[in-house]
């Protein structure tokens, strides 16, 4: 399985892709609530240390494929919002935010940019996941998924449906991680 996500420590996953620049399309695709929701999650995002993040995720729209959604997905069918806060904004090479997970429980994901020649290396490191096998699995298949749709959308290809790819990655890194 190609672009699949590294733990480069406990409870800490990492991505890398290499996608067609220049680096502030990429970036926008970021950052720009409009962008964003093709391949992630729309909502507002304000762009500096302190400022506001609100994704608001409808998994059903990121590919124009119509595709059931899995039961146990059906109750956010219409949508979730998940809030964090920026922790670090460099635009645009760096964009860092909690990730509401939950209970009290905060993560942080961050996304580097580099340019490389014509392209964009693109680093998501995601921290302070945890140790649910089951919880490192399900993140790590979304981000598996929601790059590969990025990746898609910058190469003007349409996207598989969200959960048609999700289901399978998810269960490939639920049995790697045992």
């Amino acid at each position: 399985m190609s672009g699949r996500g590294e733990w480069i420590a406990p409870g800490t996953v990492r991505f890398e892709r290499t996608l067609p620049g220049p680096v502030e399309r990429v970036w926008a695709y970021l950052t720009e609530p409009e962008k964003r929701a093709l391949w992630l999650a729309g909502g507002t995002m304000e762009l500096r240390v302190g400022g506001i993040v609100d994704l608001r995720f409808r998994h059903g729209d990121l590919s124009p494929i119509e595709a059931p959604t899995p039961e146990r997905f059906a109750a956010n069918e219409a949508g979730e919002t998940m809030h964090g806060t920026v922790t670090a904004c460099d635009p645009p090479r760096l964009l860092a935010f909690t990730w509401h997970e939950g209970e009290g429980r905060h993560s942080e994901v961050a996304f580097e940019l580099e340019p490389v020649s014509v392209e964009v290396r693109l680093v998501v490191t995601h921290r302070r996941l945890g140790d649910d096998p089951a919880v490192l699995a399900n993140v790590a298949g979304g981000w598996h998924t929601h790059l590969g749709i990025l990746g898609d959308r910058l190469h003007d290809r349409v996207p598989e449906p969200f959960f048609e790819v999700f289901e399978e990655i998810e269960a490939w890194y639920r049995e790697t991680l045992g």
